[in-house]
């Protein structure tokens, strides 16, 4: 089950009633002793050097606990309960270039700016440069508002205990959380807090998709059609169809601009490419349709975008808009209970709304609701760190999964692929949201899986290894939620 978006003082009152319950505080801080530890063992290798840096609170306490769980580790701790003076302790630990340092100064509990000496530790590790796992919030960081109180510890990996908290999504909060994980099993009681934003867990996706039944045949899992492609895109246009492939559907269709239809037909093999022609059908008994990756030439036809238009207004089955086709979309109603996905960027998003994307990335649950508002109420999948999925009413999912080098030409390309090819079979798109979400999990844990595993990695390799990634051991991956 996916976890609530909580304030600080929704989390004070969940501990009070899990202590309430006669759970301890001190079995609570064993369990997340050893999940930072366990987070701690899949950022380092046997034998490296880790330093952790203990305040007096309780989360000086869960760093401390993770110490017994690292014994094939060489683990230093560093208790600073007084900032005056131990600059030269700290420094000293980071000459001997820990492989990480483990940050327990400060947890949620700090409502004050920090003092010079304070900052001044911070600032040497941040100066540093060696990775840092944060306990609960990076220290220094205001969880609610996710601004800096006077200095914040840049974490590479922020390990939040039960429940992200609010600030920490924030696009401030961005440089000092790193990449967000949650320690969600940790002896608390079931959340008794709802939020309008949730945070997927890979467990979100175990057994899924689910298993295909036996009698069986490729009529069963539906005809995808694509629209994609043109003159100096025409990459956009197969690896949108590789993506579709690695998601299974029955049949897939490509329609391309005879421009590029050499180009792509020679690169694709099970599916079928055809050129678009001028009032070429599109449907039928397609399952679904993608339209508009690498649809970006000066001179593409007015018909297209008439028909692209048409498809999004009438049409019952599912229908996925990404790229150019997102400056198409009438703003009109569309049959009831009929699948609609946009798939924008945050510059795209920003031209949706006649905004920037500045503003955009300022509240992207806004941009988020405002967007599926314009379109019908259209499924939005907001790309970017910590991709949104949802639309203008209902919850809103966050998505953990992915790295900063998804950042290449190609990569939205296959997600709308792999978005499309799970929608156009019958017994995925009965529950969209689960396949929407899935799709970005799986684009997303396959960019960390490759990152894990080799360091120049390309779109082509993304697209080779969708789907592979199963939600069940997703724990034990290097840089999965740790």
């Amino acid at each position: 089950m996916p976890v609530p978006v909580i304030s600080i003082a929704e989390m004070r009152e969940w501990e009070g009633i899990t202590w309430s319950s006669g759970q301890t505080e001190a079995e609570v801080i064993r369990r997340v002793g050893g999940c930072v530890a366990r987070c701690g063992s899949r950022l380092t290798r046997p034998g490296e050097r880790i330093l952790i840096l203990a305040g007096k609170g309780h989360n000086g306490e869960d760093a401390r606990c993770a110490r017994p769980h690292l014994a094939d580790r060489c683990v230093e701790v560093l208790d600073l309960v007084g900032a005056a003076g131990d600059a030269p302790t700290l420094l000293r630990a980071l000459a001997l270039r820990p492989a990480l340092i483990i940050d327990g100064l400060f947890g949620i509990g700090l409502n004050r700016p920090l003092g010079a000496e304070w900052a001044r530790l911070i600032e040497i590790v941040n100066d540093s440069g060696l990775p840092v796992l944060a306990v609960d919030v990076p220290s220094g960081l205001n969880a609610d508002t996710g601004e800096a109180q006077g200095a914040a510890i840049r974490a590479t990996v922020t390990l939040t205990v039960g429940a992200p908290k609010t600030g920490l999504l924030q696009e401030t909060a961005w440089p000092y959380v790193g990449r967000l994980a949650v320690a969600a099993d940790v002896g608390l009681v079931p959340c008794p807090h709802k939020s309008e934003l949730q945070w997927t867990l890979p467990e979100d996706f175990a057994c899924y998709p689910p298993p295909r039944k036996t009698a069986t045949h490729k009529g069963s899992y539906g005809h995808l059609t694509i629209v994609a492609g043109s003159l100096g895109y025409h990459g956009a246009a197969v690896l949108a169809a590789r993506g579709a492939e690695r998601a299974r559907p029955g049949l897939i269709t490509l329609q391309t601009l005879e421009s590029v239809y050499h180009a792509v037909a020679a690169q694709l093999q099970a599916v079928m490419v055809t050129p678009w022609q001028p009032g070429a059908k599109w449907g039928g008994d397609a399952g679904g349709i993608l339209l508009g990756p690498g649809l970006a030439a000066a001179d593409l036809p007015d018909s297209m975008k008439l028909q692209a238009r048409h498809v999004w207004r009438d049409l019952a089955m599912p229908v996925v808009a990404d790229a150019s086709a997102l400056d198409w979309l009438p703003l009109e109603s569309v049959p009831k209970n009929a699948v609609r996905v946009i798939t924008p960027h945050p510059g795209e998003a920003a031209r949706l709304l006649r905004t920037t994307p500045q503003q955009v990335q300022a509240d992207r649950l806004k941009a988020l609701r405002g967007i599926s508002q314009r379109f019908g109420n259209t499924w939005v999948v907001l790309k970017g760190h910590q991709t949104l999925v949802g639309r203008s009413t209902g919850e809103v999912y966050v998505n953990p999964s992915g790295n900063p080098f998804l950042a290449q030409g190609g990569s939205g390309d296959a997600l709308a692929g792999y978005i499309a090819g799970l929608l156009a079979q019958p017994d995925l798109r009965a529950d969209a949201l689960r396949a929407i979400r899935y799709a970005v999990w799986q684009h997303g844990a396959t960019a960390d899986h490759l990152q894990a595993a080799r360091s120049n990695w390309i779109v082509g390799d993304l697209v080779e290894a969708l789907g592979l990634q199963k939600a069940e051991d997703w724990s034990e991956k290097p840089a999965g939620n740790c």
